[in-house]
């Protein structure tokens, strides 16, 4: 058979081949296989199917009329979509024998069997592979001829050890799953008792976190351990000539790398599965254990077209840099001149401004002046220029402290001097406190 991916996929549209199963199929499809286990059967008689079918349509279908009739129509039903196969080869002149086919097996078991990965099944696997790879490379150390190649190291490998990773990967599906499973018991629990669930939800999450977190380790020891063995195997194929076992060595270390991504790719997936759970656990159902938030919230939202709500966001402009940007230049250190510390103090006259600045401000406001600075273009001409910005300062403390201002939003700046401005005070009038 081909092994291009193309080629497959136009054999099986050109065959037509579907897959159309009702209950009963699969219920018949069950009770054949439970049957066949029970009583170790490898075929069954067409009698022995039709009887089974009956028993199946009691219970399944009880009001079903002509039972027998719908019987060979379902042989032959599942004839035709290859579950069933005939093994005698007598053809129309007896009654046939039939069994299962392995894609009805495989269906049946998928429904039936609870084959999840777990750390005991995955450590008796990973143990039996171990032990079968060093057998074939023990052997590959040995052989010397192409038919002992083909014998003892290529069979083994298409058989023990690809029954034994398919073993592994078929329960790998098994516990994807189960995870699914545990996703939506999840979901279901919330839906029917939202906060009493919560510490079942949080059992849960943990016991699949501890069990893919023991497969993940193990997984890990292990892939490494055979991807060495496989390794040494091909290389001494390789050294040999043995083109078809070098082959064979490459296909079962693609199945042992796609074994170990499988178990990080599932670690990380619920890893976010768990924090995204966690944290609703926490933030919305613990704070809101009466639904009553979620609740106004549904509300709100079924409301909306008649009465719609809106979300409103400014967006920020980023910075504009209003000067090119310049390689950072070096700067000399800041230092003080130097002082001479030993000169003679200078001889200056006592500081009496203050008692003058009151004294000029009350015969401002005694004059008429009505704003801070209408008294301050009164004060100011007594003083030196060098003076006055100090004085400015003070006036607006004198006035603070013998007036009371009104207070307006927006206080207009007014000049009282050349280069000197400031932000104007209105002071009513009779109001001066002394």
């Amino acid at each position: 058979m081909s092994s291009d991916p193309s080629r497959l996929i136009a054999a099986l549209a050109r065959d037509r081949i579907n897959l159309d199963l009702k209950t009963l199929d699969l219920c018949f499809l069950a009770g054949l296989h439970l049957r066949a286990e029970r009583a170790s059967l490898a075929s069954f008689e067409e009698d022995v199917l039709i009887d089974m079918f009956e028993q199946v349509c009691d219970m399944v279908d009880p009001g079903a009329e002509r039972p027998r009739k719908r019987a060979t129509h379902a042989i032959q039903r599942l004839r035709d979509q290859r579950m069933l196969a005939r093994v005698d080869g007598a053809g129309i002149f007896r009654s046939g024998e039939y069994t299962l086919t392995r894609l009805a097996a495989a269906v049946v078991e998928y429904f039936l069997e609870d084959e999840a990965l777990t750390r005991e099944s995955l450590t008796l696997l990973t143990g039996t592979l171990g032990a079968q790879l060093a057998e074939i490379l023990g052997a590959a150390k040995r052989v010397d001829t192409e038919n002992a190649w083909l014998k003892r190291v290529v069979a083994p490998l298409r058989i023990t050890v690809g029954d034994l990773v398919g073993g592994i990967e078929r329960r790998q599906r098994g516990l994807d799953a189960q995870q699914e499973e545990v996703q939506a018991e999840i979901s279901r629990l919330l839906q029917a008792d939202w906060f009493g669930a919560v510490e079942r939800c949080q059992s849960l999450l943990d016991t699949t976190t501890d069990t893919l977190r023991e497969l993940n380790e193990v997984l890990l020891r292990d892939t490494h351990h055979f991807l060495a063995l496989l390794q040494e195997i091909q290389a001494l194929a390789s050294e040999s000539g043995q083109a078809e076992s070098e082959s064979a060595v490459q296909r079962v270390i693609e199945h042992v790398d796609r074994i170990a991504a499988w178990g990080g790719a599932r670690q990380r997936a619920w890893s976010n599965y768990y924090q995204y759970t966690h944290g609703y656990l926490r933030d919305v159902v613990r704070l809101d254990p009466d639904r009553a938030l979620s609740q106004r919230l549904r509300d709100q939202v079924a409301n909306w077209p008649s009465t719609p709500f809106h979300l409103l966001v400014a967006a920020e402009p980023s910075i504009r840099l209003l000067r090119p940007l310049e390689l950072r230049a070096e700067r000399p250190a800041v230092t003080s001149p130097r002082m001479d510390r030993e000169a003679s103090p200078d001889l200056v006259g006592p500081e009496d401004t203050g008692l003058d600045i009151e004294i000029l401000v009350e015969g401002a406001l005694d004059a008429g002046a009505r704003s801070l600075a209408e008294v301050t273009e009164r004060v100011l001409p007594n003083f030196p220029a060098d003076l006055r910005y100090v004085v400015t300062g003070r006036v607006a403390d004198v006035l603070a402290r013998v007036t009371r201002t009104r207070r307006d939003y927006e206080r207009p700046w007014r000049t009282v001097a050349p280069n000197l401005e400031l932000e104007d005070w209105d002071l009513p009038r009779a109001e001066k406190s002394r």
